[in-house]
């Protein structure tokens, strides 16, 4: 997106970009096919729903983890879906079985509540399992964490599985390379190898980064390729989110006000980071801002007279709500649009409305340049979400 397009946004918006999101689904796709693999989006990350016709090019279906992702999947993405929840209830049971065509229980327990139900209504079944090993280094995001509430260890397993249980699911690796999917596989292998030839099917869960630039994907389709001579039982199952979403987009903000105090200048936005960034302040990740060099505090210290170096801050009455120091080429005034990249995965699936900020709105690029202002939210969209 230009400078010129940049400005015909109407601001705060998130866009994305038809272009960009190809390219990752044309990349996936072929991965998928010489892997001999199904790769399926996850909607954790990503759940815009009025792109799925594009996505329904290249893929078939989705995994949902809650009612309402598996109500999407069925309803508007037009496939049931994969469905993991790490706790299924009575009352919501049966609308999970109408919109999914694989469940997988998170606990045996939960398999002996729901399985025999789901096995007789034609649902593939399968049990979350947790090899204990993840090179994920935050912990937020570690689901093989000690402790962690996240599927069966290899020491809960009967030798010959329970009835109904067709599948292995494992999630442990978070915008991870394919390497660390070589390592996860060695402790799978070693702990639940012997279950593997019981199996129809294998979820590796979510976390490859494929669409990453430096990411190795010739690697990722040989260890693929390795694991069905292996185990040709199995059938493959890989549910990235991000990889799908990954720089396909910005959020396009405006400069409101500027304010300094002790020699710290703020650029007030029309964008929160707590509502419409979290994981900017979860992480804390620091995106990157078109034409800007982000900037380290010592730096900041020792350019104290430069009139272009601003901290970003929020529209929101949160204290904490602003980001990091960067150096623009010229000052800010009001008006002038900040662009944040890579705001398309992670970010309109995980927005708030504390304080009653607006939201900001969605737009796709399209291919031919013209934009497709897809939603505008309003007062009533805050108002209807209270009692």
């Amino acid at each position: 997106m230009d400078k010129e397009q940049t400005m015909q946004v109407p601001s705060p918006c998130y866009v994305m970009e038809e272009q960009l999101l190809r390219r990752n689904l044309q990349l996936i796709s072929r991965v998928a096919r010489e892997a001999n693999v199904e790769i399926i989006l996850a909607f954790k990350a990503f759940a815009l729903w009025k792109t799925f016709p594009i996505f329904r090019e290249y893929i078939n279906s989705v995994t949902a983890s809650s009612v309402n992702e598996a109500r999407l999947a069925f309803e508007e993405f037009g496939s049931p879906a994969h469905t993991f929840s790490p706790a299924y209830t009575m009352e919501e049971f049966g609308a999970y079985m109408r919109c999914s065509s694989h469940i997988t229980f998170n606990s045996l327990t939960q398999y002996e509540r729901f399985a025999k139900l789901a096995a007789e209504n034609k649902i593939s079944c399968g049990i979350r399992i947790n090899p204990e090993y993840s090179e994920i280094e935050t912990e937020l995001y570690n689901p093989c964490a000690p402790g962690s509430r996240f599927g069966v260890t290899c020491d809960q397993l009967p030798d010959v599985l329970p009835e109904h249980i067709e599948g292995f699911h494992c999630h442990c690796h978070c915008e991870s390379d394919s390497y660390a999917l070589e390592h996860t596989l060695e402790h799978i292998e070693q702990r639940f190898g012997r279950w593997l030839p019981q199996l129809k099917w294998l979820n590796l869960g979510g976390g490859h980064l494929m669409t990453r630039a430096d990411y190795d994907v010739n690697h990722l389709i040989a260890l693929l390729n390795g694991l069905h001579e292996r185990y040709p039982n199995l059938h493959i199952i890989l549910e990235p989110g991000s990889a799908f979403a990954w720089q396909t987009g910005s959020l396009v903000a405006s400069v409101v006000d500027i304010v300094e105090n002790r020699g710290i200048r703020t650029a007030i936005l029309d964008v929160s980071f707590t509502c419409h960034m979290p994981d900017c302040l979860e992480m804390p990740y620091q995106p990157k801002v078109t034409d800007a060099e982000s900037m380290e505090p010592d730096a900041v210290k020792n350019a104290p007279h430069e009139q272009n170096i601003y901290r970003l801050g929020g529209n929101s009455c949160l204290s904490g709500d602003y980001m990091g120091s960067w150096r623009f080429p010229a000052p800010l005034k009001i008006g002038d649009r900040v662009v944040f990249e890579d705001m398309i995965h992670y970010t309109t699936v995980k927005t708030n409305m504390f304080n009653g900020i607006s939201h900001p709105s969605i737009a796709l690029l399209r291919q031919d340049g013209t934009l497709d202002v897809m939603r505008q939210f309003t007062y009533e969209d805050y108002r209807d979400r209270m009692c």
